[in-house]
């Protein structure tokens, strides 16, 4: 026999959670067929074969978490044409490469490929034996979601479900988060009167946060609470909370402070496309320094939210309101962004915060 192990994803992540197999014991696999989807933080990533050749076990079940490097399948005895990330006495070229699952084509002669849902949501359906024509579709301009396919599989009767994927990444993360950091919130509002009616909040968001990131440099950088160290970093690599019917995703954008408003637009609606169709990599969800949540285009006022390490802060925009002002003597009604800065307390002081704070207001408030 010959092992296929889970191989190197990138990113430096560690393992992946199984969605499902392409493959079945005893088929014949041609060079880059897909062989299994895999789900790693909020990526779903389809593992091509390495080479040619006959499965003849497959090691892990679809919901398993799998260590890279672990074996996942073996192969039938037979000279392949590309080693990838095998084992044993053959020789070892480059490793084999994951690719998004988005990019499976064959996926397009699928009877069901006309319907919309994510390449996760086909194959938590593929796993659980759901006809996708079947699914009454709950999500944005009826797109299928996880639990479309978990209630038409009669998981959702009982409402006993296992978090998984996107879910069980942010259960674990935000576990995590609220073991280590000393969360405290700052409350305060932004006279935003002189706004056009057009004007963009996420992006005035992002050009005070840059802003404040001059000011107070420190709510951008890194903590490590092992060594109780604070790494300065010279760029802003925000991340964005974007709410999906498969979870929360907070990509990255990446450099914000040399871009200029029509770009932060620009790769707004990007991430939005990719988490919408589940095309997001690894590296696009890694490494941010700070982190904006515009969860006012929803609903609420104000938040106490979580800062997830080794950032230091978080800012929460909420939903505009009216509100009374004094001006020139008199009560007038302006309209008034609500904002919630959260940030970790063991490496920003209170003065840095509010200091923080009040440069992302000045910014705000002055016209476009």
């Amino acid at each position: 026999m010959i092992a296929f192990n889970l191989p190197d994803l990138g990113e430096g992540l560690a393992q992946a959670e199984i969605v499902a197999w392409h493959v079945a014991e005893g088929e014949h696999v041609v060079t880059d067929q897909p062989l299994l989807s895999v789900e790693t933080e909020k990526a779903v990533v389809e593992i091509p074969s390495p080479h040619s050749g006959r499965i003849a076990r497959i090691l892990a079940k679809p919901g398993e978490r799998i260590a890279v490097g672990a074996p996942v399948l073996q192969f039938e005895e037979g000279p392949p044409t590309d080693s990838g990330t095998v084992v044993g006495d053959l020789p070892k070229p480059a490793p084999a490469t994951a690719r998004p699952a988005s990019a499976h084509v064959p996926e397009a002669m699928d009877p069901s490929a006309g319907l919309r849902a994510s390449p996760a949501v086909r194959a938590r359906a593929r796993v659980l034996q759901v006809d996708l024509a079947s699914v009454k579709p709950t999500g944005p301009d009826r797109t299928i979601t996880t639990a479309d396919v978990e209630t038409a599989a009669g998981g959702g009767a009982d409402d006993s479900l296992v978090l998984r994927g996107a879910a069980k990444t942010m259960a674990l993360n935000m576990a995590r988060a609220w073991r280590e950091v000393v969360h405290t919130t700052l409350h305060d509002d932004a006279d935003i009167e002189s706004w056009t009616a057009k004007e963009d909040i996420t992006v005035r968001l992002i050009r005070a946060i840059v802003a404040a990131c001059g000011a107070e440099p420190q709510l951008n950088a890194t903590f490590d609470s092992q060594t109780l160290q604070l790494r300065p970093n010279q760029k802003i690599d925000l991340g964005l909370a974007i709410d999906s019917p498969d979870g929360l995703f907070v990509p990255v954008l990446r450099d914000v402070g040399r871009a200029t408003p029509a770009d932060w637009r620009a790769r707004i609606e990007a991430v939005k496309t990719a988490v919408k169709k589940r095309s997001l990599t690894p590296s696009d969800l890694r490494d941010p320094t700070f982190t904006l949540s515009n969860f006012g285009t929803l609903a609420g006022t104000y938040a106490a939210l979580i800062v997830m390490p080794p950032q230091l802060a978080i800012l929460g925009a909420g939903r505009v309101t009216d509100r009374p002002v004094r001006a020139a003597g008199t009560l007038v009604v302006h309209r008034s962004l609500p904002l919630s800065l959260t940030f970790d307390h063991r490496a920003v002081t209170g003065g840095q915060a509010a200091r923080f704070l009040r440069a992302i207001i000045v910014d705000l408030e002055h016209a476009s």
